[in-house]
């Protein structure tokens, strides 16, 4: 068994891939780590570019796990999870603007901690552009009052946990409310939360599936309520 796994979910990333492999044949050296990729329904050459990849790269830290249809961000990485054998679990993007790096400072910085096994690691971003670290206050404010509970830069990555989490994620949305709900999910159980700062970079290639951009982030604004919503419903009962 692997210390930690790496979910990314990569949906039309086919000109990050190659990047990805090569950040992670850095990664894996002198460290107990498992990668695995999720083709989250990709409708351009991902398919093809990742057959090649682990065609010649068969070897067990790399596992490769493909979803045909896109039913969501968080589908993909609960995809990824089922298949993940790691001790600890963990997701970021596949955008590279969270450095795999950081993803094994993480680990460090989680099994140093006093319970390692009751806490939550995540994310929380440096370097963003005034706008976009604005936006990202103003969510966490919001989401904070509504769900009594303290919430900011909810989706900073990477997110790390030791795999007992798994059996209490029954409930888990598909889309990027996932985020939202392993953080919320994290509190309700009483779990710590430890935060890792993170340097945000500029994506190379491809476009943002988030809230990277403008018609994103209402998107996001827009799903994000929406999960709020049915979380306060669930509080209520």
């Amino acid at each position: 068994m692997p210390k930690l796994s790496i979910i990314l979910p990569c949906y039309n990333e086919g000109q990050n891939l190659h990047l990805i492999l090569q950040r992670f044949e850095e990664v894996r050296k002198g460290h107990s780590v498992e990668l695995v990729m999720v083709n989250n329904g990709s409708t351009d050459d991902s398919a093809q570019i990742l057959a090649g990849i682990f065609s010649a790269d068969p070897t067990p830290d790399l596992k490769l796990v493909t979803v045909p249809k896109n039913i969501g961000y968080g589908h993909g990485i609960l995809k990824g999870l089922e298949n993940a054998s790691g001790e600890f679990l963990s997701w970021t993007h596949a955008d590279l603007q969270t450095d795999l790096f950081d993803v094994i400072k993480g680990l460090h910085e989680l099994e140093t901690s006093d319970e390692p096994t009751k806490t939550l690691l995540r994310g929380r971003r440096l370097g963003r552009p005034f706008f976009d670290s604005f936006f990202t206050w103003g969510m966490g404010v919001i989401s904070t009052i509504a769900l009594r509970t303290r919430l900011y830069d909810v989706n900073a990555q990477p997110k790390m946990f030791h795999r007992n989490l798994l059996k209490e994620m029954d409930q888990a949305p598909l889309d990027f409310s996932l985020d939202l709900y392993i953080l919320f999910l994290a509190h309700k159980l009483g779990w710590k939360q430890l935060e890792l700062p993170v340097h945000f970079g500029v994506r190379k290639h491809g476009e943002a599936k988030g809230g990277g951009t403008l018609r994103g982030k209402y998107r996001l604004v827009k799903r994000t309520f929406s999960y709020i919503v049915k979380l306060r419903a669930k509080l209520k009962q």
